[in-house]
C-alpha cells in the first residue's frame, strides 16, 4: 500500500494497512508527529509487517555517488555540513488553493514549508552520517501569510564527531540551494533540490561531477522496496530512521 496523502492521514492509514498485513510504503514526512511516527513503527514491527518510508533521494544515483566518494576518503575525514535553503514567500494565488495551501496548515502538514521540505534534506544526512548524537534549534515566523514558522535552524551532533548546521528560510528575498559537506582534504558541495551537479574541491584539484536527474524521481527507491518486499534486498527506509526525522523537525521546531 502506497501512502501519499498530506501527512495528517499517514497514520490512520498506515495502521489500516498494517492491521490487513499489507507492506506499506508511507510517504515522507512519516507522519504528523513524532508519536504517530512511533506509532506506526511499532505496530509495523508488533505485526511483522514491512514497512519503508520514501525518502527516496537517497537511491538516486547522484546521492549514492556522494556517499561513496566519502567512504573512499575523496575530501579525508568528514568533519561539518553546511545546509542552507531559501525560498521565495509563497504568492498568495498559492495561499488561496485549498489544493497548495494545506502544506503551511499545522493542522495538516505538521507545521510549514520546513515539514514539507526538510524531510528530504535530513533523511539525506542520516543516510550519510548516520547515528544523531544531539540535536537543537529555532523556528520563528517572520512574515503574516500564516501561522506556521517560515525560518528555521538546526543544529545535529552525529555520534561519529560530525556536525551539521542547516538555514531554512520561506521568506527570502532570494533563493538558495546549497550542501557543503568539509572534510580534512577538502569539501564537496552540491544542491539538493537542483541540478545533480557535484563540485569536488581538494588542495590540488576542483571538478565538477553532473548527474542525470531519473526521469521518475521515485524510482530508483520504488525498485529498492520492491526488491524489499520480496525478501531479496534490506529495507532502503526503516521506519527508524522515518521516526528520527520526524524527532529533528520537532526538536528543531519546538520553541515555535
Amino acid at each position: 500500500i502506497y501512502i501519499a496523502t498530506p501527512p495528517d492521514s499517514h497514520e490512520r492509514y498506515a495502521l489500516a494497512a498494517i492491521a490487513a498485513g499489507k507492506p506499506v510504503y508511507v510517504e515522507k514526512p512519516m507522519a504528523l508527529t513524532y508519536d504517530a511516527a512511533k506509532r506506526i513503527q511499532q505496530q509495523a514491527e508488533e505485526r511483522q509487517v514491512k514497512l519503508v518510508v520514501a525518502h527516496y533521494r537517497r537511491m538516486q544515483p547522484f546521492f549514492r555517488k556522494i556517499k561513496e566518494l566519502m567512504e573512499e576518503g575523496i575530501i579525508g575525514d568528514i568533519e561539518k555540513v553546511q545546509l542552507v535553503f531559501d525560498r521565495m514567500p509563497l504568492p498568495v494565488t498559492t495561499l488561496n488553493n485549498p489544493q497548495q495551501a494545506w502544506r503551511v496548515d499545522p493542522s495538516i502538514s505538521g507545521g510549514g514549508l520546513f515539514h514539507d521540505m526538510a524531510p528530504h534534506q535530513l533523511g539525506l544526512m542520516l543516510y550519510f552520517f548516520g547515528e544523531v548524537d544531539h540535536a537543537t534549534g529555532t523556528a520563528i515566523n517572520t512574515n503574516e501569510l500564516y501561522d506556521a514558522a517560515d525560518k528555521v535552524e538546526g543544529k545535529i551532533n552525529f555520534a561519529n564527531g560530525i556536525r551539521f548546521n542547516g538555514s531554512w528560510n520561506f521568506n527570502a528575498a532570494k533563493e538558495a540551494d546549497s550542501c557543503l559537506i568539509s572534510g580534512s582534504k577538502g569539501t564537496l558541495q552540491f544542491p539538493v533540490f537542483g541540478a545533480h551537479e557535484l563540485e569536488i574541491t581538494t588542495a590540488t584539484d576542483k571538478r565538477l561531477l553532473t548527474f542525470e536527474i531519473p526521469l521518475h524521481v521515485q524510482q530508483p527507491m520504488i525498485d529498492a522496496t520492491v526488491q524489499y518486499f520480496l525478501n531479496k534486498a534490506e529495507n532502503p527506509c526503516p521506519a527508524e530512521e522515518g521516526c528520527e526525522v520526524m524527532r529533528l523537525i520537532e526538536l528543531f521546531t519546538q520553541n515555535s
